[in-house]
């Protein structure tokens, strides 16, 4: 859903540890150059097309999202960016 959205060129969503719910949903994105979104507007589109438990909690902007030699997003590594307050 995240990557249907005009001007996302790309994301990856994973579970950081949350307080209240155990696990969170927080989204990385990459933005096409030129288009911004804020972390409001993305959840706000989001929020008709998914159930509730599914839309980030959290909407961080990256410039790339990490990727291994076979060039597999590491969501490991977004995971451990994300889980600190």
């Amino acid at each position: 859903m995240l990557d249907s959205l005009p001007g996302v060129v790309e994301s990856a969503v994973v579970g950081v540890p949350h307080a209240d719910f155990g696990e969170a949903v927080v989204a990385a994105v990459v933005c096409e150059n030129g288009h911004r979104w804020d972390e409001r507007g993305i959840i706000d589109a989001l929020r008709p097309r998914l159930a509730n438990y599914k839309v980030p909690k959290r909407v961080h902007f990256v410039d790339s999202l990490p990727r291994n030699a076979m060039g597999k997003v590491q969501k490991a590594a977004l995971r451990e960016r994300f889980s600190k307050p």
